[in-house]
């Protein structure tokens, strides 16, 4: 669990630090005090809870509180159901990229957490984009989630490159919450 120090929430909220102090002193901001030390602490999801009640912008945590998805796919209709099982309010950011050239330029840009990666785009480019990404230090971490066309012909590829696989058609309620699993391990979603 990330804490934080009435210092470093004051820079977040752009405010004084005796600012956040009286918050805390009033009960307004939850935390604790460091034993013997007058020091205050205060944990990340207090912190964005208090910004969420007074509707102060989230500032640099607002990268923290939201698991960034891209999905590599051309099938609008699978876009749409992906996106409607993870909307933004949920703590979900959600990208296209419809070939291997465009998932590698939103890979750079957004830094998701997970990519899914839709089969039905072509075998050779969706394996090549998830070997790219495996082999790049910087998205080695990335969850990765393939989308695999029911006819059997994506059996036959190494999928140690993958985290998850699933076979289409599929439940994009299921997806949606194994990506919420699998994203929720590495980030602490509110």
């Amino acid at each position: 669990m990330k804490v934080f120090t009435t210092g470093q929430v004051a820079k977040i909220c752009k405010v004084a630090p005796r600012t956040v102090s009286k918050w805390f002193d009033t009960g307004r901001l939850k935390g604790y005090r460091i034993p013997g030390s007058q020091d205050r602490r205060i944990p990340r999801d207090c912190l964005i809870k208090f910004l969420k009640d007074h509707n102060m912008p989230l500032g640099e945590l607002e990268d923290e509180t939201k698991a960034k998805v891209l999905i590599v796919a051309q099938d609008q209709v699978l876009i749409d159901n992906v996106r409607r099982e993870l909307p933004a309010e949920k703590s979900f950011s959600v990208a296209v990229a419809s070939s291997g050239f465009d998932a590698g330029i939103q890979a750079e840009s957004l830094h998701p957490d997970c990519i899914v990666v839709d089969f039905s785009i072509g075998r050779a480019e969706s394996v090549q984009i998830c070997q790219n990404l495996r082999r790049n230090p910087d998205f080695n971490q990335i969850v990765l989630i393939a989308l695999l066309p029911d006819d059997g012909s994506a059996a036959s590829f190494d999928r140690s490159c993958i985290n998850e696989s699933f076979r289409k058609p599929f439940d994009a309620a299921l997806l949606a919450e194994r990506l919420r699993s699998l994203v929720g391990k590495k980030k602490e979603l509110v």
